[in-house]
């Protein structure tokens, strides 16, 4: 179950998808990765993964989730 308010963008939804992301992973990420700003976005990277969104208020805005390598 998720904690935060989340919403994907359609990219960011296929890329879940396609690369086997669950919802948890998502969240931990967001909550304990590292964070860098670039063009005013957050990435936030953690463990195998990076996570590029946005933080409007309480709500994450995800543009997309990729392998860190």
């Amino acid at each position: 179950m998720l904690l935060l308010k989340i919403k994907l963008t359609k990219h960011a939804e296929d890329q879940m998808i396609n690369r086997g992301f669950s919802e948890n992973e998502l969240e931990e990420g967001i909550k304990r990765g590292e964070k860098t700003r670039q063009d005013g976005k957050i990435i936030s990277a953690y463990k195998y993964y990076k996570i590029v969104y946005k933080k409007v208020g309480e709500t994450y805005y995800i543009i997309t989730i990729m392998y860190r390598w």
